[in-house]
């Protein structure tokens, strides 16, 4: 239980694919203007990431060390398929959020963070149910992220900038300062995990 806690953690802060990792940068700088459409894209990109983990891993036991050359490919394709999921369902039950995610959603696919997590399994040698935690706390960090940052934003258009910082340079030392803090995590957990 304490390995699978570490796991957790670890994903969702320390090694945050977002601020520490640099994955899935596009989704967190284009989705991130508001609370509500972070959170949507967040829950999006977990469920694909807790899918994508449980369609991979046996997809990976299969193909074994003969066919691990096939490894990207495949899972391209699996995250891609699922992707096409979460837009069906996404248009047919919740079109509001649908709508306000717009080019973003298909994004996921190409994601690198669902890619990245899905790999990162494979490279540390989880089993199935640490696997499963590695993703939903990837994502999770994914969320928080977000989130964090969708405040950042929200804040930063009620200050006065200067002309040559507004916009995408402001947004971009926000995100860096927001990728600092996170820095401080890293004795906590390893303090408390022995890490």
């Amino acid at each position: 239980m304490k390995a699978m806690l570490a796991i957790l953690l670890t994903a969702m802060i320390t090694e945050n694919f977002v601020l520490a990792k640099f994955l899935g940068i596009c989704p967190f700088l284009g989705v991130s203007k508001k609370v509500n459409t972070a959170f949507g894209m967040s829950a999006a990109v977990i469920f694909v990431m807790a899918l994508s983990t449980a369609v991979t891993y046996p997809i990976n036991l299969l193909l074994g060390e003969k066919y691990a050359y096939l490894q990207t490919i495949v899972f391209i394709l699996v995250i891609a398929a699922l992707v096409q999921l979460v837009e069906i369902i996404l248009k047919k039950y919740m079109k509001p959020l649908y709508n306000s995610l717009g080019i973003y959603l298909p994004l996921i696919t190409t994601n690198c963070a669902v890619l990245g997590v899905v790999l990162l399994n494979i490279d540390k040698g989880y089993d199935f149910a640490h696997s499963m935690v590695n993703s939903v706390g990837a994502g999770i960090g994914f969320m928080i992220a977000m989130l964090m940052f969708a405040g950042v934003r929200d804040r930063l258009e009620d200050c006065d900038i200067p002309k040559n910082l507004r916009g995408l340079p402001s947004t971009l030392i926000a995100a860096s300062l927001v990728s600092l803090s996170f820095l401080g995590f890293q004795g906590i957990v390893d303090g408390i995990f022995g890490g």
